[in-house]
């Protein structure tokens, strides 16, 4: 028996836990995983986790391949995350940095690293189960399926939590965040999987804060700003850069480019200075991550979902310059700080 990883169903950003009379047939609730979305396929030979994107996962979670074949009750085809949880029993949180750290192309570091930052998985919908094909089943069958199929099995498989209760989704969205989830997902209970459709809705973490311009980004075209560094202070006065904004039009790429003129530094034969920026471990090689040098004079505010470590989880987005502020007051000490919750809390 083969199974065919379909693309993941997607979902849709609204700004707050919707009622449950938003569809027709209601919501079910859960909370949002902050991890790499992996469709599992277990035949009752083989193990393959597909990802949201077109990279397999298999070969970077050998922890995971071998909990599969030995835990399932029977081939199936699931849909979920993969996390990595980090701290002692009872004060665990998602730790997105490690989980990044397990895409390596060395097989000695990938077998070192499940062994010392093992994964986990969390099932949230059952597409198929042995020779039955669930993807037409509204969400609420493909649940109970779910729940009734790996009912027993033990860490590091588990099943997510769900409610019908708005309120208490509402709850989740704020308690959870403390051990590193990233918000809330409504799912509609009579509908059955669309691939790469974006029939769920997502409520995300969403706050403000004000970071000085430190720098930016050719883009990638040759002309205009492709995104703009940003930086806070730290405690003792140093400034860190803290992630990037950018989707610009294309005008205004090329406003912004005389507007940062008189900021540029340059050096004494008159050129702009520049920095080298970090690339991710998704970058291309070859892709250029230098950056014209600002001088930090300029404040803007910005919009975040979490920080991690002492960067943005992810792009941020431009609210409007803060002519207003000083450089010096963006500090970290302005970032919401978010009460721990422990990961073990929030399984079943």
């Amino acid at each position: 028996m083969t199974y065919e990883i379909p693309a993941p169903m997607l979902a849709k950003s609204v700004p707050e836990v919707p009622d449950p009379d938003r569809v027709e047939g209601g919501l079910s609730y859960e909370p949002k995983w902050d991890g790499f979305r992996g469709l599992v396929s277990w035949d009752g030979e083989g193990v393959e986790i597909g990802s949201r994107g077109a990279k397999p996962l298999t070969r970077y979670f050998p922890e995971l391949v071998d909990a599969f074949s030995r835990l399932l009750p029977e081939p199936c085809l699931l849909d979920g995350e993969v996390v990595v949880p980090r701290g002692a029993p009872g004060a665990q949180r998602l730790d997105w940095e490690s989980l990044t750290q397990r895409i390596h192309p060395a097989a000695s570091r990938v077998t070192m690293l499940s062994e010392t930052t093992p994964a986990m998985f969390i099932a949230f919908d059952l597409l198929a189960r042995g020779d039955r094909d669930l993807q037409n089943a509204p969400f609420a069958e493909r649940r109970a399926q779910l729940v009734e199929l790996l009912a027993g099995v033990p860490h590091p498989i588990h099943v997510t939590r769900t409610t019908t209760d708005a309120d208490l989704a509402r709850r989740w969205l704020h308690e959870f965040e403390g051990a590193g989830l990233d918000g809330v997902v409504a799912k509609p209970l009579a509908q059955p999987y669309a691939p790469n459709k974006r029939t769920m809705f997502k409520i995300k973490h969403a706050r403000t804060a004000d970071v000085v311009a430190l720098g930016y980004r050719v883009h990638k075209s040759g002309a205009g700003v492709g995104s703009l560094l940003v930086g806070l202070y730290d405690a003792e006065g140093r400034l860190h850069n803290v992630g990037a904004v950018s989707a610009w039009t294309d005008k205004r790429r090329l406003e912004l480019i005389d507007e940062l003129a008189p900021l540029v530094q340059t050096g004494e034969d008159g050129a702009a200075l520049t920095g080298a920026g970090e690339k991710s471990r998704f970058s291309a090689a070859d892709r250029d991550s230098s950056f014209v040098k600002l001088r930090p004079e300029r404040v803007l505010e910005v919009r975040y979902d979490q920080l991690e470590g002492m960067r943005f989880r992810h792009t941020v987005q431009f609210e409007r310059w803060r002519p207003d502020r000083e450089p010096a007051s963006c500090t970290f000490e302005q970032l919401e700080s978010v009460s721990a919750y422990d990961v073990g809390a929030v399984l079943l």
